[in-house]
């Protein structure tokens, strides 16, 4: 078995307006930004990013009407026991890098079916209230540090 590298980006995918694609993680219901591992350890944080938003959303973040920003911030984390399985059994935390990819405006979302069952595009605050997980959460909140035009 090829264990998961611990090492993971989460993307949150938004509009200049400030709204939030969030999406239904199939194994769990919950719901999430773009998250993933990287495939290999030479893999950088960018490529990891933009690789993962392709096959969990369809988007292109190399396309010039997309801007991937590396917020520079990093969440260190326990593993959830229902996922440690996936990771070498000395393996108990994730470091995962924190994203931003502005998009023009909201668009359709071509789901990983064996990901991800729905997608939505939500108002930052009440995008952030939907996540399952608190880092997400955190990480949509600061959203207006990195974007302007969230400030009221």
């Amino acid at each position: 078995m090829k264990y998961k590298i611990p090492e993971s980006v989460l993307v949150v995918i938004h509009t200049p307006k400030c709204e939030v694609l969030l999406i239904r993680r199939a194994d769990a219901g919950t719901w999430q930004s773009v998250t993933g591992s990287k495939d290999h350890s030479a893999e950088n944080w960018s490529e990891t990013a933009m690789r993962e938003v392709r096959e969990e959303t369809g988007i292109d973040a190399s396309h010039p009407q997309c801007h991937l920003q590396d917020w520079q911030l990093e969440n260190v984390y326990d593993i959830y026991p229902a996922w440690r399985w996936r990771y070498h059994p000395d393996v108990s935390r994730n470091t995962e890098r924190l994203f931003g990819l502005m998009v023009p405006a909201k668009m359709p979302i071509t789901l990983s079916p064996t990901e991800h069952t729905e997608w939505q595009w939500l108002d930052w605050h009440e995008a952030a209230d939907q996540c399952f997980s608190p880092s997400n959460a955190e990480a949509i909140l600061m959203l207006p540090r990195f974007l302007r035009s969230c400030l009221p």
